[in-house]
C-alpha cells in the first residue's frame, strides 16, 4: 500500500468513526488515481452509512468505493492468459 497524506489523516482520527464524520473532516481530500482524481467524499459517499472501528477499516472502505478510474487499463493482466473457450479482451495496439 502506498502511504498517502489521506492515510496519515485517517491514522490520526479517533475511532470508532462514522462515514459522515470522515466525509465532514476529510471529504475534500483528493485521491490521485490511475485515470484522474476523486475525493474521499466521492469514494465514501457510494457506500452508505457505516461505522469504522479503525483507520485500516476506513482506508479499505475508501478503496472499495473508488470508481473504475482507479483501475488503469480495465481488463489488462500480464499474468494470466485468457482461458481456452473464453473470449478475452480485444488486443490493444501500442
Amino acid at each position: 500500500m502506498v502511504y498517502t497524506s489521506t492515510n496519515a489523516l485517517f491514522d490520526e482520527h479517533a475511532y470508532p468513526a462514522t462515514t459522515s464524520e470522515l466525509i465532514d473532516n476529510y471529504g475534500d481530500e483528493e485521491l490521485e488515481l490511475a485515470d484522474g482524481t476523486e475525493t474521499v467524499a466521492d469514494a465514501l459517499g457510494v457506500l452508505g452509512q457505516e461505522t469504522f472501528e479503525s483507520a485500516e477499516e476506513a482506508r479499505y472502505a475508501v478503496y472499495t468505493g473508488l470508481s473504475s478510474a482507479a483501475i488503469g487499463r480495465v481488463g489488462y493482466s500480464d499474468r494470466d492468459p485468457t482461458p481456452p473457450g473464453c473470449d478475452g479482451q480485444p488486443p490493444v495496439s501500442f
